[in-house]
């Protein structure tokens, strides 16, 4: 994975805001296209662990199934963009102010089953790490 000049650069160039807002319709109509991408996943609670970072378990109760591109972030208000998206899953970049930003890439395998590669920072604290997501049961 990789991270955009825009993810290194956000907030250091005059241009890069012009850029964003710019870009405002283009992330909406990219949202749509991620969220349909994930629409095969089942609302609930979801398990996310990472099989590296024994540390790394979180339960979820996931009404938005985008919120798993954010899953460090959790549901601040984030800006998210489409880098790509097929039948089988996405990957968005997104950028949350004052927060940091990060990279997802989320493949279906089932409707209760999905495997989240992110990377990113948080709090001015690196990221990386690969998980499964699993649903448990209803919220």
């Amino acid at each position: 994975m990789r991270y955009t000049l825009l993810m290194w650069r956000w907030g250091t160039r005059p241009g890069a805001l012009a850029l964003v807002v710019a870009a405002v319709p283009v992330l909406a109509l990219a949202g749509g296209r991620a969220a349909d991408a994930l629409a095969k996943l089942e609302h609930g609670r979801w398990l996310v662990r990472s099989a590296s970072q024994a540390s790394l378990e979180r339960a979820v109760c996931l009404g938005d199934p985008a919120l798993l591109f954010q899953i460090e972030h959790g549901a601040a208000g984030c800006r998210q963009q489409l880098v790509e998206a097929d039948a089988r899953g996405a990957t968005v970049e997104y950028v949350c102010s004052g927060r940091g930003f990060g990279h997802t890439s989320i493949r279906i395998e089932t409707s209760k089953a999905a495997t989240i590669e992110t990377q990113g920072f948080v709090d001015g604290r690196p990221f990386s790490y690969r998980a499964t997501a699993r649903k448990l049961s209803e919220c």
